[in-house]
């Protein structure tokens, strides 16, 4: 656990961009046992430097795939992070899990995030795979992708409901009409529905 210290003090000195935090993680994956790497980033997560915790993060990414209590973490702890470069990050490392698993073998546990009671949680599959029918799996069947994500577009949350509605019209450059004939069956009553939509259609109502 020598190591903390020193990447405490690494990481505060990163005030834009996450890019030597990804790196600082991934050194200390390549050279740490998974169980010692864990109670790495177990006590970076307990850091009051927010940039630590993100390294503690990407570091649980990189071991989500075969530890499951490194998910554990990101879900329940990461989760409940206040800070936004955290929760930034906690979606880069639920899509390095998705990648590492593979995205179809992956499902239930997507399915199981995105029923979870916090939006912080639920986010970062929303946003973490995006763009979606970039990713394996969801290139072929962009119509799954399209309706985990429509079930969010009333959501209580705004914040996911803009990351819904973005990821929608991320998948609408190659896929419109899919997009377009799931947005035709939504209440447009509802006010969430139609910021939703809006941001959904936007590419769409271009063309």
């Amino acid at each position: 656990m020598q190591n903390v210290p020193h990447l405490i003090e690494r990481s505060r000195k990163t005030q834009h961009g996450f890019k030597d935090l990804s790196e600082a993680a991934d050194e200390t994956y390549a050279s740490a046992p998974p169980s010692e790497a864990r109670e790495i980033a177990a006590a970076l997560l307990a850091s009051d430097v927010a940039q630590a915790r993100c390294v503690g993060t990407f570091l649980l990414g990189r071991l989500a795939a075969q530890d499951a209590d490194a998910l554990r973490m990101l879900k329940e702890t990461v989760s409940a992070d206040s800070d936004w470069r955290v929760q930034e990050i906690l979606a880069k490392a639920f899509d390095r899990y998705c990648a590492d698993r593979g995205y179809e073998a992956a499902l239930p546990v997507i399915r199981e995030w995105l029923s979870d009671p916090s939006a912080n949680v639920r986010r970062a599959v929303t946003e973490g795979l995006r763009i979606w029918t970039g990713r394996p799996y969801f290139r072929d069947h962009p119509e799954v992708a399209i309706a985990l994500l429509a079930q969010f577009r009333n959501d209580d949350s705004e914040y996911l409901r803009k990351s819904a509605g973005n990821a929608l019209r991320d998948i609408s450059k190659k896929h419109p009409e899919p997009v377009r004939r799931a947005v035709e069956t939504w209440d447009l009553s509802e006010r969430g529905t139609r910021q939703t939509v809006k941001l959904a259609m936007r590419l769409i109502d271009k063309g």
